[in-house]
Parts: structure tokens; sequence; C-alpha cells
């Protein structure tokens, strides 16, 4: 039986700790090829890069894992190395694991399901995975336990066309830890507050906060109240954004 051959990608950059974690768990199943970006490239979403050229270096090579780096978005990493570094399709491709959240509406702004998602565009079974700590030391402990489940679930079984996983893991002590939920996306949005200050030469310039408004926070079957009540949550996205009652809904207007 041929090996499994493993794409591994993230946001956060090559050194982070958290692709170093995923290799660690994902080498288990098979070869692994991360391609990953030269550094952070957190809130890039689906972003590729069309006017500035693409660099890609590979960095080592040991123990059935190869790693490059790419000076582009996780999506131009995703996209160089079906094109340019590996030499078939993938079996599997897993993003992350991201230093921070990615639940509920955060999908849309995040470079780790980005790359995740280029994988369902390419038919390749894909898994985002995150935890709810934004440190760079962030405690992957119980991330790499579970995700090891999910990864060897998915590689047995595969995943509908077109659909990935967004996984999101709280950082607690196993202890705590109640189990793996599948769950739906909760409905909320961030609340941008721009913080206004000078720069030296007194120009304004403007840094980006905020906080994220849950719009259900007591509906059980959501990734949040999952997180909140100490289970990893389990997302399966599409790639395909029709509204399809929408489009009965807009048949009608006769247009």
């Amino acid at each position: 039986m041929q090996e499994k051959l493993i794409l591994v990608s993230n946001d956060d950059g090559y050194d982070a700790l958290g692709i170093e974690a995923l290799i660690d768990v994902a080498k288990e199943f098979g070869r692994i090829v991360a391609v990953a970006p030269v550094e952070g490239r957190s809130g890039m979403s689906h972003a590729i890069s069309i006017k500035n050229p693409l660099r890609l270096n590979k960095l080592w090579e040991k123990e059935n894992v190869s790693m490059y780096s790419c000076s582009g978005t996780p999506v131009d990493s995703v996209k160089l190395a079906l094109d340019q570094v590996l030499d078939r399709k993938p079996d599997l491709l897993v993003s992350g694991i991201n230093h921070g959240s990615n639940a509920s509406i955060s999908i849309i702004y995040s470079g780790t399901m980005g790359a995740a998602l280029e994988g369902c565009i390419n038919g390749i079974p894909s898994i985002g995975f995150s935890v709810l700590d934004h440190s760079r030391n962030a405690d992957f402990t119980l991330a790499k336990k579970y995700a090891r489940v999910i990864i060897e679930k998915v590689l047995q079984n595969g995943l509908p066309e077109n659909v990935g996983l967004n996984v999101n893991f709280p950082v607690i002590p196993e202890n705590e830890f109640k189990g793996i939920k599948i769950c739906m996306q909760t409905t909320g949005v961030w609340k941008e507050e721009f913080d206004k200050r000078k720069d030296p030469s007194k120009q304004d310039y403007y840094w980006l906060t905020g906080f994220f408004k849950n719009h259900e926070p007591e509906n059980e079957t959501t990734d949040e109240w999952a997180l909140t009540h100490n289970y990893a949550s389990v997302v399966p996205v599409k790639v395909d954004f029709t509204s399809y009652p929408a489009i009965e809904i807009l048949k009608s207007w006769n247009l």
C-alpha cells in the first residue's frame, strides 16, 4: 500500500510552535510536506499574491518530513505546494495548529482556514486546527491528542466533496475536557473599534481592536457554546457559498 502523503500549512509562519505540533501528530500517518509562510500571515483569508513574485525555499528535510517557506500567503503556500513541490495529489491537507480561535465568523478572516479551503477546492480532504490561545507559547497538549483522533477518522472515511473541517480546541486541563462536539457555526460578528493614535511625526494612525458579539450565546448546537463549555468544536464547512433557498426568492422577483 502506498504511503499516505500529507500536506501541512498554516498562517502563523513555518517556525510557529503550532505547525511544529501539527507535524508531530500528522507524521504518524505518512510522509509530510509542509509549505508555510515565511512569517505570520494571520487574517489573510483566501488572499493570493498577484502583483508580487513568490519565493519558495526548502529549509530542511528529516525523518520523512520536508519543510518549505513561502514568501506569500497561506493559500499561495498551498498552491505552490500542489504545483511545484508535491509529486502527486496529497491524501490529506492539515492547516494550523493556529494560535487563536477560528470559531464562528472568524473563519472568513482566517488564513489557516483559507489554506484548508484551498485544499477542498482541489478535492483534498482538509482540516483546519486552532486553539483558543494567541500566545506564541500556546499549550498544544490537548489539541495534539485529539487532532490525532480526527486525522485518523478523516483518513479512514474521507470527507464529502468540497467540505472541510474547522476544528477548535479550548485550552483547559485534560481532566476538564468533555470531548469532541460536532457543531454549527455560531451567528455573530466582530465589532471593530479602531484605536486612533499619533506617530512621532504627529500623523494619525489606527490600531484595530474590538470584541466578538455572539448573537446566540445559549444555542447549544454552536461552536462558541461548545468551546465555552469545554468541548472541542468541529464544524463542517463548504466551499460553495450559494444560498439555495434564496435562488427561489430571487426568481420570484421576475428580474
